[in-house]
């Protein structure tokens, strides 16, 4: 909701956010996204120190002097760290986003590949449905509905992304508000009416190109859900076959879970899936580095207005007072990567268990989805005009979002009486 919400206003959700009471929806935001920026953060980059230290560590066997296991984690962790937020605030990641989605891609085909060699047998598929709740469950099942295919919070760094970029409505959105086309959106005095945009006043082939661009964004949704969806099945099914009854834990995890690929073809395929491996979780790391603080300033931005005076604008093109404020948008999405950074590392130094720290990161991320996945689908419905049968939420796209809606909401609730209330409903 929040990618149509965009190119349907060329707005972002955040301000769509701002136009509630008191800011309210913002204020959530924040704090949620703060918090999630240093344990959601360091569940990430865990998962990607894990797969460099079971490459040295375990597979070269390379030791680094005067550290122990958990301590090479925490350092792996710091490395992977620092070079993300170096290359992201120098703006030199286009060569290691092509490097990561062709490693990414030899993963799924692997993946794929190795599920066609040796799929899981019909026979073991003695209970293909069973209602089982074991102990310590709800931290998988929260983790699970939290973090697959995305967590719903990226959903805001998705829209912050697709106003930077500037395609589509996007870059029509302040040229229409100097012809009068649209009305020019005041954070602070504004009502979300403001945001709306009719699309029939511009002219024939605008209308086209923000068409295109609309459902280019939605095909590239949809595809990197379905192909999630696919591989975490696969992985599912095979980690029940090959893996169990393996803890699957520990700082050498990632060796556990390549044996999905060795036991099941060969030893040679270890190589491949820590190349895989590494291109996906770091990939997450790098993103989640620069969309967590993207966020953090698009809310001061819509919070304060000495922020809002200094928008963040594309790195290339800031002025000096951009650079040198301190509460410019840019400096305080600079700031709050630094704290994501400094904050992951330490959690990752205290808690050196990686599979405990993915599992609460995404845990975390579905316990704040229910209010985002609300107020999404309310802006989308409140703002875009309902005679906009291109932007306008379907029929279908209404009820099976207020249908997960209700899921996400009713999970969470039994997941709350459970774990803080001691109230058992299963």
């Amino acid at each position: 909701m929040a990618i149509r919400f965009t190119h349907a206003t060329g707005r972002s959700m955040l301000d769509a956010y701002a136009t509630a009471w008191k800011k309210i929806p913002v204020w959530y935001v924040l704090i949620t996204t703060i918090i999630q920026s240093a344990v959601g953060q360091a569940g990430r980059l865990i998962a990607a120190a894990a797969v460099v230290f079971y490459f040295f560590r375990m597979y070269l066997g390379v030791d680094i002097p005067g550290f122990d296991d958990d301590q090479e984690l925490a350092v792996y962790g710091f490395l992977l760290g620092v070079t993300s937020v170096a290359i992201i605030l120098r703006g030199r990641y286009a060569v290691v986003e092509l490097a990561t989605k062709i490693a990414a891609g030899i993963l799924i085909v692997c993946t794929f590949a190795v599920y066609a060699v040796q799929p899981a047998p019909v026979t073991e598929f003695v209970h293909f449905f069973q209602l089982e709740k074991p102990e310590g469950s709800w931290l998988i099942i929260a983790s699970f509905l939290g973090l697959l295919p995305t967590g719903i919070d990226v959903s805001l760094q998705a829209s912050e992304w697709g106003k930077a970029k500037k395609v589509g409505m996007g870059r029509l959105r302040s040229d229409m508000e100097a012809q009068g086309l649209a009305t020019k959106f005041d954070t602070f005095n504004a009502c979300k009416e403001d945001l709306a945009v009719d699309v029939s006043r511009l002219p024939e082939h605008a209308q086209e190109y923000c068409r295109r661009w609309f459902r280019i964004g939605l095909l590239d949704f949809r595809v990197g859900h379905v192909i999630s969806f696919l591989l975490a099945t696969i992985f599912l099914v095979l980690a029940a076959v090959w893996l169990y009854p393996s803890e699957v834990s520990g700082n050498a995890v990632m060796g556990e879970i390549a044996r999905i690929f060795t036991d099941s073809v060969g030893p040679s395929l270890m190589l491949v899936f820590l190349v895989g491996a590494l291109a996906a979780t770091y990939s997450t790391v790098f993103n989640y580095f620069d969309g967590w603080p993207r966020v953090v300033g698009a809310c001061c931005r819509n919070l304060f207005r000495k922020t809002a005076a200094l928008p963040r604008t594309s790195r290339e093109t800031l002025d000096l007072l951009q650079r040198k404020t301190w509460y410019s948008e840019y400096n305080i999405y600079r700031a709050s990567m630094i704290f994501s950074l400094i904050a992951s590392v330490a959690i990752i130094a205290g808690i050196p268990r990686p599979v405990y720290l993915v599992l609460v990161a995404s845990a975390l991320a579905y316990f704040v989805a229910p209010v985002i996945f609300f107020l999404n689908l309310y802006y989308c419905r409140t703002i875009i005009p309902k005679d906009d049968v291109l932007f306008y939420p379907s029929t279908f796209a209404t009820w099976f979002s207020w249908l997960s809606l209700i899921v996400f909401t009713g999970m969470s609730a039994i997941l709350v009486l459970q774990r803080v209330f001691g109230i058992s409903l299963i």
